[in-house]
């Protein structure tokens, strides 16, 4: 199937981080910004006020590693997956999208960009770092520092094992919840980032689980 251009020769660009999920930007490309695209790995789009192509990033630095590019079912919008550096929005803001819609009709600013879930209870994670730990379970956690984190990761991985072997799918589910969110505390204690889990799962597909584990060791 052929891309369907539309008007003036262009098609919408939805731009997503590859291992968060988040939508980072919306822009257009043209024939010529979708072959530099392909061409450089870096995203390339066509702007329609001034009519030129511009790379993002190109001043700024923050540049958007191309990894992927797919077409909708109609082929008239494109999706490019990415690995971002810096922030997206020339706003200053990780993602372009951050205005909440009011019914009115309104947007507003959130004070967060939208994210995937999981980003979103990363950010709360972080913020709780601030609480009062007597109103907060996190905050509490957190005080207590790596020996309690690490107990209670170990804990409640034993509950999820127990629950794969003989409980239901529903407690399956429950105890799996429970292991994420101790190991996002106990990554917030570390100041390591869910971005960076996920790029080290990413980085090993495709390879075997035993040549990762030998190498791992042989390092």
């Amino acid at each position: 199937m052929q891309l369907a251009w539309g008007d003036g020769g262009l098609i919408p660009a939805i731009v997503q981080d590859r291992l968060t999920g988040q939508v980072r930007m919306m822009a257009y490309v043209s024939r010529e910004s979708l072959a530099r695209t392909i061409e450089t790995g870096r995203a390339t789009f066509f702007s329609r006020s001034r009519q030129e192509l511009w790379e993002k990033g190109a001043t700024s630095g923050n540049t958007l590693r191309v990894t992927a590019i797919v077409a909708d079912c109609d082929a008239d919008a494109l999706l490019m997956l990415v690995d971002p550096v810096g922030p997206t929005c020339h706003t200053g803001q990780v993602s372009c999208f951050f205005r909440n819609v009011r019914e009115d009709g309104t947007a507003e600013e959130s004070g967060a960009p939208a994210a995937a879930f999981l980003e979103t209870l990363e950010r709360e994670i972080e913020a709780r770092k601030n609480a009062p730990a007597q109103k907060s379970y996190t905050r509490s956690l957190l005080d207590a520092g790596a020996p309690k984190i690490g107990a209670k990761i170990r804990e409640e991985a034993d509950e999820l094992a127990r629950a794969i072997e003989g409980e239901s799918s529903e407690r399956v589910a429950s105890e799996a919840a429970d292991v994420i969110y101790h190991l996002l505390v106990g990554l917030a204690s570390r100041g390591v980032g869910l971005r960076e889990v996920v790029s080290a799962l990413a980085a090993r597909a495709g390879t075997s689980g035993h040549e990762e584990k030998a190498r791992r060791k042989g390092g």
